[in-house]
């Protein structure tokens, strides 16, 4: 597939940890299975449904990965799967269609404190797939000094335009109106008046330094571009912050991801402070 890459220099951020020793994960009343070949501990966080993979070797500062939504979504073409073989540790807490609502973030929050206490890096790399964009900008946004990275895939950037479908988009008039009830808004007119949209929050992130990379599908009518990716990146520009968008030309909003990730996987790594390239 032929992509068109607007590029722009990656942050490097020293991993908080760097000789850190390796986590003992273990909680209580886990269980374990494996993800994609390795160990991966499931457990519950807040009477959520959590868990973490090891990978069999792990980097210097134990750096993970957090997909916030859709972690078994086009996964080897949304980069985890070759985080994890290059040495990440890779992570998902199932707070539901919540749109990244007050009540998911305290959930996050104590899934962030959780990890870490065990050891993992004080700063994750946070994917947020189409809809995940609401939870990982929102997340960020209030924790800008606990994230090396963003990748946001298709990421919705602003509920009005999904799935309130108030632009050129498709919306989702049954999503609309669960998240309406996530947030505890009075009415629609307060839900298009809030300020907390990703494409709202991005001066922490800026001023934090935080590298954002998005891949987006040029003809996606479900999280159009023109009102998500390409206001969010032309606001983060003007802050100062570095932003890299891939573009996937005659695409929809599916199949997410790449069919090499290595372009996201590289910028990830150079994220966390790993200068080793990944190769095709």
């Amino acid at each position: 597939m032929l992509l068109a890459v607007t590029s722009f220099a990656a942050s490097t951020v020293t991993p908080g940890m760097a000789t850190n020793p390796q986590p003992s994960l273990s909680w209580e009343n886990e269980t374990q299975d494996t993800w994609h070949g390795c160990k991966r501990h499931l457990f519950k966080i807040n009477g959520l449904t959590a868990w973490v993979v090891e990978p069999k070797q792990p980097l210097p500062g134990n750096p993970w990965s957090w997909c916030l939504e859709f972690p078994d979504a086009f996964t080897e073409r949304c980069a985890a799967p070759a985080l994890l073989e290059r040495g990440f540790f890779h992570a998902h807490i199932a707070v539901g269609n919540t749109f990244g609502c007050p009540a998911a973030i305290r959930s996050f929050n104590a899934f962030y404190e959780a990890l870490t206490a065990k050891g993992l890096s004080p700063k994750p790399v946070l994917i947020g797939i189409s809809r995940g964009g609401l939870y990982s900008y929102r997340w960020a946004a209030e924790n800008p000094g606990k994230v090396a990275a963003i990748y946001g895939d298709a990421p919705v950037c602003d509920f009005k335009s999904w799935p309130a479908g108030k632009g050129k988009g498709d919306g989702s008039k049954g999503d609309w109106e669960t998240l309406l009830r996530c947030y505890e808004f009075k009415d629609e007119a307060e839900a298009l008046a809030y300020p907390g949209n990703p494409i709202d929050v991005l001066r922490p992130l800026a001023d934090a330094k935080v590298p954002l990379i998005h891949v987006v599908g040029d003809t996606d009518t479900a999280v159009p571009v023109a009102e998500n990716t390409a206001i969010l990146e032309q606001r983060y520009k003007a802050l100062g912050g570095t932003i890299q968008v891939i573009h996937k030309p005659n695409v929809g909003h599916h199949p997410h991801g790449l069919e090499d990730p290595t372009p996201v996987v590289n910028f990830l790594l150079k994220a966390v402070g790993t200068n080793t390239p990944a190769k095709s």
